[in-house]
């Protein structure tokens, strides 16, 4: 398959270097620095578990219009960083061209077929409907990933543990173009599980999304010393019954108990969320697509979420104190 992986950092390095290694035309959108990299020395991966290293040669650039139309395009950023990918992405699109949102939090498509609240947009995701305008339902193929990673440098990616996806189309109906990409990834080495409802899966990494994340930024803590602080798991505990809640009341049951969850972060040991980490690189932090796409769900449903709230207050003026959020809207 011709695969373009929009946003080549840990995770999106990973699949992108996996897809090359079984054969697949792969090309990747990147910038600065890391895109240097790529290009003088190609995009390699650290598998910490054995310690070997995985060098392909992909075709980078920033610029999708110079990559041409593919048969699928895996988008792996940030979710503030959507708006730079809906202004980007229509070369990338051919007729049938699948686009895989391979990310954490609510996504901005969540309500699109759900019956609960069937074509309502997230304003907190998309306000202008931007988002939707570029990157249309019918294309879409939810994609929940279990993959711990880093970027230690640029152009080298650090593959920590986990090689699971969980993959399916918004509403519960797979068509050919989930099994096509599930065929593509699960030929390159992940373990691919396709879902009878991905919102639900989505849901269920949700749970551990917005309490360890931010909880993690605010104390600069590893997730097994989060675990560890009976104080601390309490307030988790805490926030990822309100999001239990609030998934229940528009027909998405995540169907598990908080120390069920907090059990499968158990497996990482000592590491280090996505927003730890990107606090730490001092880049903008993934807060909207966290916790403030959540809370509006919560709005909406009519959910009390007084935790989640606290939480999300917190880590805005964490974040706005070293640029890493917009202060307008902390």
């Amino acid at each position: 398959m011709r695969i373009c992986i929009y946003g080549a950092g840990a995770v999106g390095g990973v699949i992108a270097a996996w897809l090359a290694r079984a054969g697949h035309d792969i090309c990747v959108v990147a910038r600065g620095p890391h895109l240097e990299a790529i290009r003088r020395d190609g995009l390699r991966v650290l598998d910490l578990a054995s310690d070997n290293m995985l060098s392909s040669r992909v075709i980078a650039d920033s610029d999708p219009a110079k990559l041409g139309p593919q048969d699928a395009v895996i988008v792996t950023v940030k979710a503030h960083g959507l708006a730079q990918v809906a202004n980007g992405i229509a070369p990338l699109l051919g007729a049938d061209t699948s686009i895989v949102t391979a990310m954490n939090g609510v996504p901005w498509w969540f309500f699109d077929r759900l019956p609960a609240a069937k074509g309502r947009r997230l304003e907190s995701l998309d306000p202008d409907g931007s988002l939707a305008r570029a990157m249309s339902t019918e294309r879409i193929v939810g994609c929940v990933v279990h993959i711990a990673a880093s970027t230690p440098e640029p152009g080298l990616v650090s593959h920590t543990v986990g090689k699971k996806l969980i993959l399916g189309e918004p509403g519960g109906v797979n068509t050919a173009r989930t099994e096509n990409i599930v065929g593509a990834l699960s030929g390159a080495g992940f373990e691919c599980v396709t879902s009878p409802l991905i919102e639900k899966d989505f849901w269920l990494k949700l749970l551990g999304n917005v309490s360890f994340n931010p909880i993690s930024a605010l104390t600069l803590a590893t997730t097994d010393r989060l675990i560890g602080d009976p104080l601390v798991k309490a307030c988790m505990v805490a926030v990822m019954r309100e999001v239990l809640a609030i998934g229940r009341a528009v027909g998405v049951d995540a169907a598990i108990d908080p120390d069920a969850r907090i059990d499968i972060a158990r497996v990482l040991g000592p590491f280090k969320t996505s927003m730890l980490q990107d606090l730490e690189a001092g880049k903008p932090l993934e807060i909207d697509g966290l916790l403030s796409g959540t809370l509006e769900v919560a709005r909406f449903a009519g959910v009390p979420a007084p935790f989640t709230e606290s939480l999300l207050g917190m880590i805005r003026l964490r974040a706005a104190a070293t640029g890493q959020y917009p202060a307008a809207r902390a």
